[in-house]
């Protein structure tokens, strides 16, 4: 039965996991994210289709058809620009539109990393590649992480971009004190249920409540990965060897709530990144909210 459990929560969780000695000889599973974004692949795939058309078509009209703003090269949020080696903006059918036939080399992030300069460098050695910085998404105005996609096609960078937005610590409490109110005020299995609902304002882009049950370490919820539910998590260890949920219940049974620092795979990404995970005790039950950070 353990090695079943294991199994599941592998399949869920993929490689963010280790585990201790008597759980190696548990069947081998693939990664697989309850929850995966779109984003990625969005925008690789118009991508894909922004490649294939300039190497069928050409430079010329390729510029043209990335240059409309209305065209078939914008997607709602994605939208394709096109960055000469020489540094010129060619085309974009983004915000960036304004910027079309200026040197854009030297450009920088709101951190002041010059981030088309980074992208240029990167092609003197790659086909294709990714750069990340700090940029403000127009969909919300707000300061997030954009990651661009390039590849290079004769003289040409042709890219893509996509947002990622990260929770903040603020924004991670703000949640669990909603998390907790929702728990006392509605009871266990209204609770539980809005918990592992992936549509539910409990789980917001890489932010969701989890919920174990302090007296057998099992899973009574989880906004990322609702399937985990009924499994115990006390022998399981980050990708670091960290005994991430016996520090969670040890603390919430000493203290009643508190921060814990771990890796986990983010449900945002599909990487597996810092976390650090604030922790709340309601009776029996260790309610957590957690928020990612690169390093």
């Amino acid at each position: 039965m353990k090695n079943k459990q294991i199994a599941v929560i592998l399949l869920a969780l993929g490689s963010a996991l280790t585990f201790p000695a008597h759980a190696a000889d548990a069947p081998a599973a693939a990664p697989l994210g309850a929850i995966e974004r779109s984003d990625v692949k969005q925008a690789t795939a118009l991508l894909d289709r922004a490649v294939a058309y300039i190497g069928t078509n050409g430079p010329e009209k390729s510029l043209i058809a990335f240059n409309d703003r209305k065209g078939t090269f914008v997607s709602g949020q994605y939208y394709v620009f096109a960055v000469g080696l020489d540094g010129i903006l060619y085309a974009s059918g983004g915000p960036s539109s304004g910027l079309v036939g200026l040197n854009v080399r030297d450009l920088r992030d709101a951190a002041g990393k010059p981030f088309i300069g980074d992208m240029l460098e990167q092609a003197k050695t790659k086909p294709s590649g990714v750069i990340e910085y700090k940029w403000i998404n127009p969909a919300d105005n707000h300061l997030e992480t954009k990651t661009d996609q390039f590849r290079k096609v004769g003289d040409y960078l042709i890219c893509v971009g996509y947002y990622i937005p990260r929770a903040s610590s603020e924004e991670a409490q703000a949640m669990l004190t909603k998390a907790v109110a929702l728990l006392k005020k509605s009871g266990k299995k209204t609770a539980f249920k809005t918990f592992n609902d992936p549509h539910s304002a409990y789980v917001v882009n890489d932010e969701y409540v989890f919920a174990i049950n302090l007296k057998d370490g099992k899973y009574l919820a989880s906004g990322a990965s609702p399937n985990l539910t009924g499994v115990d998590v006390r022998e399981l260890n980050d990708a670091a060897g960290k005994p991430l949920f016996k520090d969670m219940i040890a603390l919430a049974k000493n203290k009643g709530s508190g921060t814990v620092d771990y890796v986990w795979r983010n449900p945002a990404t599909n990487a597996v990144e810092s976390k650090h995970t604030l922790i709340q005790r309601v009776d029996d039950v260790l309610l957590g909210v957690g928020y990612y950070t690169k390093k």
